[in-house]
């Protein structure tokens, strides 16, 4: 297999992977939509670092151990499960909540607390996902020569896939953080708190439910 012949098939596929709705993306959103560009930085490194550490552990064989592991397995899903139903419960709670004036400017997520606090939400989320491991699994077995270097193979390609995603969930970050005085109206931040919340309830429930 030539690597640097399947490298544009890996790009053109860590896109559209990265494009799609999930978990990830929703965090990005809200993230970026209540605290601005700023507050999502920290979300958006600590979604890439919790993938960035599937991967090395798909070049390790440890996802390949979950994957086969049904109690592994079971106790990753039930894990994701109650944090996405967490941040969907949390979120529902604040549209509840938030009924007075207009939300002031997003504070910039200076703060040591404020940003470990949402860089552990991303990295908590990724880490979680039990199908991070076994996408991984089936993913990067397609781009990695079986005959060559295959964890440090899978090191660099994760990280041209850390890096495309996150100038990706900046862009949107940034892009969301200009409408930030629109999000933060009363009305619309009850609006964004409940639909967010209602998507990461959802993805919970599907965590929960779906078999492998």
């Amino acid at each position: 297999m030539d690597l640097l012949g399947t490298l544009p098939a890996f790009v053109l596929a860590v896109l559209l992977i990265s494009a799609s709705p999930g978990p990830a993306m929703a965090l990005v959103v809200r993230r970026a939509a209540l605290r601005g560009l700023a507050g999502a930085v920290p979300t958006v490194l600590g979604l890439e670092l919790g993938l960035y550490l599937w991967a090395l552990a798909a070049g390790a064989g440890f996802a390949a151990l979950v994957a086969a592991s049904e109690v592994a397995y079971v106790v990753l899903r039930v894990v994701g499960a109650v944090v996405l139903l967490w941040l969907g419960l949390r979120a529902w709670r604040a549209a509840w909540r938030d009924r007075g004036e207009e939300a002031p400017a997003p504070v910039p997520a200076t703060g040591a607390r404020r940003w470990w606090a949402a860089f552990g939400e991303g990295l908590v989320v990724q880490l979680a996902n039990p199908k991070a491991a076994v996408f991984m699994l089936a993913f990067y077995p397609q781009f990695v020569p079986a005959d060559g270097p295959v964890f440090a193979t899978t090191a660099v390609l994760a990280l041209l896939q850390v890096t495309l995603e996150t100038a990706l969930y900046l862009g949107l970050a940034a892009a969301v953080a200009r409408a930030g005085a629109w999000f933060r109206r009363p009305r619309v931040r009850r609006r964004l708190e409940a639909v967010s919340g209602t998507v990461l309830v959802a993805l919970g429930v599907r965590v929960a439910v779906t078999a492998r």
